[in-house]
């Protein structure tokens, strides 16, 4: 095979054992890798009902043919468990060097199961892999922690992927960071890796599977290196994501107030242009590629000083710790992003549960007995950085938000429950539905809870496009409609943003809209690498296998349509700016499901997958999961 060690590392902790699977080329073209990849192991080896911080939890990190090839937008890695955030599938990508550097050590994935008697962490070096002792690491942030493992190894260039203090408390939104700021985010990943006593996984080495045809590739590189300030991906080089802030508040867009209101008084203060003007001190980039997205910050002043080696804020993180809890300090929420990125916590949940529990202080629901004599209110950011802390220490009443705000809501009451933003009990992120209509369709059904990056937004279907035409959506559509061409519109283009996580490239390189690379281009890609004469159907079926993947983990849980709910507030009309008035109706959605159930092949009364969709797919070994 080409692009592939056909090497798979599987680590029983309970056993303290390793061992090396070889799968065929059947199965590796059958689900490639990323997601799909992990989620054959996750469905084959964790059983029904299990802990999601037991031994039982599977814990997969995959990469794909793609991973450390000379190509922009290929150094990805998907973790996918049990969540213990919504107790149903979780999954999670990241960028960095990490994922470039695993697949240099020699394997495809990494298969965790059982739960190790004192903290190690697993060692990957040139197809070799040992389990080392990591109590002396339990506990340290992970800037510490990368710098112990250098000196341990002896080796300044070895990357690491690890669990921060959160994760080892069992925040459930505990996040993994390798390079000290790129997050494998949602779905509590963190945490699970926590509950195994697997505190990091270390990679380096010199093995680089053979390419088909390097030139052809090569050919491509060269093409995007040429293209990309043509390109609208351009924009991500100059401003990165936190550009965003302005076209989100100018449309009523930006999440503010615990989503009270789509516009922010003080967006200036975390916008792009502010921030590159500012504490922007270098923009990084991921392995071999051009487009150097990542905003690195500095802040020498006091009281929120941020180190450059926890990168900066993004577009997610400003909206949420910043408009979302009323807060219009950079260096603070810069700080907060930091904090995060320290203790291994997802920007995105964190800041929303404390968005959350601001509304709540606000509506007189907890006082400040409860808070531990913190005032918290909307604004203020000493307020929301001291709880980022007590958060992912469990300490005080940042003990009782380290759950989630659905759980913690769950003991307050029905009041406090009316005011949380969640799906399946994950935080939505900062891309509001009220606008962007498919994406009430999409938060709804997504298995592992809200995610902007499952489908492609609106606004890039308002007009013909010939890449979307490559996915056969040629009839564009308004922003505000949820009609049956909008739900096409959104299941086509989560089938292809499926595929990308399987393929485990960035979605910024490679899409149907403003992205560098098109689908065919992302065909042109894969046939480089692999060999395989691959086409951009095979591609969507691939993304749709592990939809239904995904889906058939939730179903043997019990989680099908019931689930697929939209909260309470996003029903209420939004307050000021364009967005006015502006709300979700719930039978829209109701009726959206309808169609996007039925277009899937799925069950429309239960929203599973059928017998039928299963076999058409390869999938017949996962119709025993299903009830219909």
């Amino acid at each position: 095979m080409y692009g592939y060690h056909g090497r798979i590392l599987h680590v029983d902790l309970n056993n303290m054992a390793l061992k090396v699977e070889e799968p065929d080329e059947v199965f590796y073209r059958r689900y490639m890798g990323g997601s799909a990849l992990g989620l054959y192991y996750l469905l084959r080896q964790t059983p029904a009902g299990a802990d999601p911080m037991g031994p039982e939890n599977t814990l997969v990190f995959a990469l794909s043919m793609l991973t450390g090839t000379p190509i922009s937008g290929q150094s990805r890695i998907t973790v996918v468990a049990k969540s213990p955030l919504t107790e149903a599938v979780g999954d999670s990508q990241a960028g960095g060097f990490f994922p470039a550097t695993m697949k240099f050590s020699g394997f495809d994935a990494i298969v965790v199961r059982g739960r190790a008697r004192e903290p190690i962490y697993l060692h990957l070096h040139d197809g070799e892999a040992k389990l080392r002792a990591a109590s002396h690491l339990w506990g340290k942030m992970t800037g510490e922690v990368e710098n112990m493992i250098r000196r341990e190894l002896d080796d300044p260039k070895v990357e690491v992927l690890q669990t921060g203090p959160a994760g080892e408390n069992g925040v459930r939104f505990a996040a993994l960071i390798n390079m000290c700021s790129r997050a494998n985010g949602r779905t509590g990943m963190g945490a699970v890796m926590g509950s195994k006593n697997l505190k990091a996984i270390v990679a380096h080495g010199s093995q680089r599977p053979k390419i088909a045809d390097r030139k052809a590739l090569l050919q491509l590189a060269r093409w995007g290196m040429k293209n990309l300030e043509d390109s609208d991906t351009y924009t991500l080089s100059v401003l990165g994501t936190p550009n965003f802030i302005r076209s989100q508040n100018e449309s009523g867009g930006l999440p503010s107030y615990n989503w009270r209101s789509g516009t922010f008084d003080g967006w200036k203060a975390l916008d792009g242009g502010t921030l590159a003007n500012t504490i922007l001190l270098k923009r990084e980039t991921c392995y071999a590629c051009v487009v150097r997205c990542k905003c690195v910050v500095k802040v020498d002043r006091e009281p929120y000083q941020v180190d450059p080696r926890y990168g900066g804020p993004e577009y997610e993180a400003l909206a949420t710790f910043g408009a979302c809890c009323g807060v219009d300090n950079l260096a603070a929420v810069s700080y907060a992003n930091q904090l995060c990125n320290q203790y291994g916590m997802d920007t995105i949940s964190c800041a929303m549960t404390i968005a959350w529990a601001m509304d709540c202080y606000e509506h007189g629901l907890i006082n400040a007995d409860d808070t531990g004599g913190v005032e918290l209110k909307f604004g203020n950011a000493e307020a929301m950085v001291e709880l980022v802390k007590s958060i992912a220490k469990r300490e005080g009443f940042g003990d009782l938000l380290a759950d989630g705000s659905a759980r913690a809501a769950k003991k307050l009451g029905r009041e406090a429950e009316d005011l949380v933003l969640t799906v399946k009990k994950q935080e939505l992120p900062a891309h509001m539905p009220q606008l962007k209509r498919s994406f009430a369709l999409i938060y709804a059904v997504n298995p592992f809870g809200p995610d902007h990056q499952s489908s492609q937004h609106d606004p890039t279907y308002t007009k013909h496009s010939e890449r979307m035409a490559q996915l056969g959506l040629t009839d564009p559509q308004p922003n505000e409609v949820l009609n049956k061409e909008k739900v096409r519109f959104a299941l086509t283009t989560q089938f292809f943003n499926s595929c990308i996580d399987s393929l485990a490239v960035c979605q910024f390189v490679y899409g149907p809209a403003w992205q560098l690379y098109s689908p065919a281009q992302l065909v042109e890609a894969v046939q480089a690498v692999s060999g395989w004469d691959v086409s951009l159907e095979e591609l969507l079926r691939l993304g749709e296998r592990r939809l239904n993947m995904l889906r058939c983990f939730n179903a043997r849980e019990g989680i099908g349509r019931e689930a697929d709910r939209l909260p309470k507030k996003l029903i209420e009309p939004l307050t000021g700016g364009k967005s006015d008035g502006m709300f979700i109706a719930e039978e829209e959605v109701e009726r959206a499901k309808d169609w996007y159930y039925s277009m899937a092949g799925w069950d429309v009364a239960t929203g599973l997958p059928t017998r039928k969709k299963l076999e058409e797919l390869e999938l017949h070994w996962l119709e025993d999961e299903l009830s219909n």
